[in-house]
């Protein structure tokens, strides 16, 4: 029996490294793409002046870090280790931050293209980089709203009347929300931010579908802010079923065991919450005719740099 016991927690560890490195591997290589995108945007003048460059740089700073804080949350519950409050708590408040930053973004991006096609004259005007810097300091106010209040929240939990910090369960938003209060406030706050945001760019969808049928309109322009628009209600969408991810496991963990239900996690946490991460580079950074010369570039001289690292002596 203590042989069986042993072949079975090995099995166990086994199984939970093999997890561990079907997630880290893929989310690494999407980390070092983001990161070379980050700093691409950085590194010519062009992209640091122009206000999309500038609403694409915020986006994929906040996808990044929901990437990261994501990866490290998975990877501590496939290990089973558990963290105390505290730090829990901090992880997943700068998580619920960066969280509502993406679809915010997307808004502005979306009213951006919105302009361009149907006020061409006036887009200089009304889109300046003054503007843009303010959206993106409303846009990180309305995420950090969410911290006083989801602060507040957690004060409805009795720490006081634990025996210890150390958490019991594995370290998550929905953990930390001991009350139904709290609970129902962070499904409202998600569903609310979503929701508007779907609204506000299904309002310009239709306004560049509207203008497109004008004559005095550029049909090229037009057709590009059309795509642009379609995939950011796609990423809008990839991004609101990572916010069910966890509610939706809850649901299948009632009608399955328990190793079916960590291998449709790790398809959910794959498909729900690292893709809609990485799109932004892969859809801005090789479709935008400006930024993939220079993300090619710094991708190959990394790639190089790495291959000439493990050759030399």
């Amino acid at each position: 029996m203590s042989n069986v016991s042993v072949l079975s927690a090995d099995r166990s560890l086994l199984e939970r490294v093999m997890l561990c490195s079907v997630t880290t591997v893929p989310c690494c290589v999407f980390l070092l793409v983001n990161c070379t995108m980050l700093f691409s945007l950085r590194s010519k003048a062009v992209f640091r002046d122009t206000c999309r460059y500038v609403l694409l740089y915020n986006l994929l700073f906040a996808d990044t870090v929901q990437l990261a804080i994501s990866q490290i949350l998975y990877i501590l519950a496939a290990l089973r280790l558990r963290l105390t409050y505290p730090v829990c708590g901090a992880i997943t408040t700068l998580s619920n931050v960066v969280l509502r930053i993406s679809p915010v973004t997307l808004v502005v991006m979306s009213f951006d293209r919105y302009v361009a096609v149907c006020y061409p004259l006036r887009h200089a005007t009304i889109v300046t980089m003054g503007k843009t810097r303010g959206a993106i300091c409303v846009i990180w106010a309305i995420g950090s709203v969410n911290v006083l209040s989801y602060v507040s929240l957690l004060r409805e939990n009795r720490f006081e009347g634990l025996n210890s910090l150390q958490m019991k369960r594995m370290c998550s938003a929905e953990n930390m929300l001991l009350g139904p209060v709290a609970a129902t406030f962070d499904q409202v706050y998600k569903l609310t931010v979503f929701i508007s945001a779907g609204v506000s760019i299904s309002f310009s969808y239709i306004g560049v579908l509207v203008a497109a049928r004008s004559a005095s309109t550029d049909k090229v322009s037009a057709r590009k802010a059309h795509k642009t628009l379609l995939l950011h209600l796609v990423q809008l969408g990839l991004s609101l079923s990572s916010t069910v991810f966890m509610p939706l496991l809850g649901v299948i963990s009632q009608i399955i065991d328990r190793i079916t239900l960590v291998r449709i996690s790790v398809l959910f946490y794959v498909c729900a919450v690292m893709l809609p991460r990485c799109l932004s580079s892969l859809i801005y950074g090789l479709g935008d005719q400006t930024i993939r010369p220079v993300l090619l570039h710094h991708l190959l001289c990394q790639f190089s740099s790495s291959v000439s690292t493990r050759v030399a002596p």
